[in-house]
């Protein structure tokens, strides 16, 4: 793999930890069973910061590509295919759910406000958030945290990259759907560990063996 390449998926993961970062900080915090929580979907950084997210998960693949490249050609290669197909179907599972967030919410924030309506907001966001696509939605997070388990173990063992340096990657995406469920301040520390998994990943594809 060309060093212009292995730089550019570098360039790739370091810019969607910033994504990641980003998501949480910028995202809107309200009582969503309320019109609060309406003028928050309907709010602009509620889709900036959501489109973040999906932005983070295209660059994501794309920077694991090249990790794979840096890893195929030594003993960790096995870990590292298998990784990288569970991370892409990982993201490949995630980003419709995430779509929905972004833009569906969005509009029933705009049309609740309209009618001044809490009984409408929540019964179309709980029919977006818990519908069948929340299966999807936990099944991609799984195999996302999987595969980002499996590539610091082929970090590991490759013996060409920092050993340690794929840790704090897999540890932000295996409490990716926890950190769901715990208070804003969570979120955005756990917002700052992907951020950090990503640049450290990043920082180590660019060291020469």
């Amino acid at each position: 793999m060309t060093r212009t390449r292995i730089n550019l998926a570098a360039l790739s993961l370091a810019v969607a930890g910033a994504c990641f970062f980003a998501y949480p900080a910028i995202r809107p915090y309200t009582d969503e069973a309320s019109l609060a929580g309406a003028g928050a979907f309907a709010s602009p950084a509620w889709t900036l910061s959501h489109t973040l997210a999906m932005v983070g998960f295209i660059l994501l693949v794309l920077g694991l590509l090249g990790l794979y490249g840096r890893l195929r050609e030594t003993e960790a290669e096995p870990r590292a295919v298998a990784a990288l197909v569970l991370t892409w179907a990982g993201v490949g599972l995630v980003l419709p759910y995430y779509g929905a967030e972004t833009f569906a919410l969005a509009a029933v924030g705009r049309e609740a406000l309209q009618q001044n309506s809490v009984d409408l907001l929540l019964a179309l966001t709980d029919a977006i958030r818990f519908g069948e696509g929340v299966w999807l939605f936990g099944a991609g997070l799984l195999a996302l945290a999987a595969g980002s388990i499996l590539f610091a173990a082929a970090i590991r063992r490759s013996g060409i990259l920092p050993r340690w340096s794929g840790i704090p990657l897999a540890l932000g995406f295996a409490l990716f759907l926890p950190q769901f469920f715990t208070p804003p301040a969570v979120r955005i520390a756990h917002g700052l560990l992907v951020m950090i998994g990503c640049w450290l990943v990043a920082w180590s594809m660019t060291k020469r063996r």
